[in-house]
């Protein structure tokens, strides 16, 4: 008995649901570093393919979670099409529309920032990424209605002043490294605004549908507007390429680091939030300079430094708040009653909810 009521007091812990989270935020944000590193590596190897490292990761959410979703929903009509109907009844259609629109936002985020390893260095791309911050803040206090205190909009702001010597660095004080930093910094800038709209729009869908069907749209959307940049933009690149064991490794490992990455983040998102979420991801800055210094050779600046240390107190002075920035409560999840919506479906279950009236 004792045994039970202590394990029931760890599972609803405050203290092992943020751990948790947090665990989970930091394996995604070393494989965002990964990504980093490998859509690097693939500048470097002289191939200039920004949009079809996206396109190849969409191709694996499409075929992965696509096949999965008609599978199930194939079961489903099959064994009780009742069920199908109740489980309509509990979750929100989305229009496709909607998904096309997030499908967008992403693609040209992934553009802007695999194009950006073209102009600067992985250490500044890493670094302004956490720009996506500041923009989730704002537009899930605009469109989704989250509350933020005081004090986490002090946090994001020193973290803004952070990014700020990042720029100083890359415009001649301390030289960030690459052809062009200052435009490569600011494909990176409007790269996160693409980046934040696609957060925010997903972290809306996956709290309002199956993480499956987000997934599987957004990989069927994102392949879509792929082919239709690469028609337009990059198929000049594709033919001067001169492919290399090497470079098919490196597309390969963003492949598979872009389908993990994707998949993980879609459940951070439902069960934290996109600021959180993006707030996590600055340890990613970390490992970009360990790959710098070890893998590229190159000296890192004391601002970047200056710049790590005041990001960390924005992320401290920020995660010191005293609750984290909650949505405004759905009309579902009034009195206390758990939103079925939330629920995953389970196919031992069928019978049980075709049932049910």
């Amino acid at each position: 008995m004792g045994s039970d009521t202590s394990s029931r007091w760890w599972r609803k812990s405050d203290l092992w649901e943020v751990a948790s989270v947090l665990l989970l935020s930091q394996a995604v944000s070393f494989i965002l570093a990964l990504l980093n590193f490998t859509s690097s590596l693939t500048a470097n190897l002289g191939a200039n393919l920004p949009v079809t490292l996206g396109l190849l990761g969409y191709l694996a959410l499409t075929l992965i979670y696509g096949s999965i979703l008609l599978y199930k929903r194939h079961e489903l009509i099959v064994v009780s099409p009742s069920f199908t109907l109740s489980l309509k009844l509990d979750y929100i259609c989305i229009p496709w529309y909607w998904y096309a629109l997030l499908a967008f936002f992403d693609v040209q985020g992934n553009y802007l920032f695999n194009s950006a390893y073209y102009f600067s260095s992985i250490t500044s791309v890493a670094l302004l990424d956490s720009c996506t911050v500041g923009w989730v803040i704002l537009f899930t206090w605009i469109f989704l209605g989250t509350k933020y205190s005081l004090l986490q909009f002090l946090g994001a702001a020193v973290c803004g002043v952070g990014l700020c010597l990042v720029l100083l660095s890359d415009a001649g004080v301390g030289g960030g490294g690459g052809s062009n930093p200052l435009l490569g910094d600011m494909l990176v800038i409007g790269g996160t605004l693409f980046f934040a709209l696609s957060n925010v729009g997903e972290e809306f869908c996956v709290k309002k549908n199956c993480q499956l069907e987000v997934l599987a749209m957004l990989g069927v959307f994102g392949m879509f507007f792929s082919i239709i940049e690469i028609t337009i933009f990059e198929r000049k690149n594709l033919e001067a390429v001169a492919w290399s064991t090497e470079l098919i490794l490196t597309l390969v490992g963003y492949t598979v680091g872009f389908f993990i990455f994707y998949s993980l983040t879609s459940f951070i998102l439902k069960t934290s939030g996109s600021t959180l979420f993006n707030l996590s991801l600055l340890t990613a800055d970390m490992w970009a300079v360990i790959i710098r210094i070890f893998f590229y050779e190159q000296k890192v600046d004391w601002l970047y430094y200056v710049s790590f240390l005041i990001v960390g107190v924005g992320l401290f002075i920020y995660s010191k708040s005293e609750k984290n920035p909650i949505p405004n409560p759905s009309p579902e999840s009034e009195n206390g009653n758990q939103n079925p919506r939330y629920q995953l479906v389970h196919e031992q279950g069928t019978e049980t909810l075709s049932g049910s009236p």
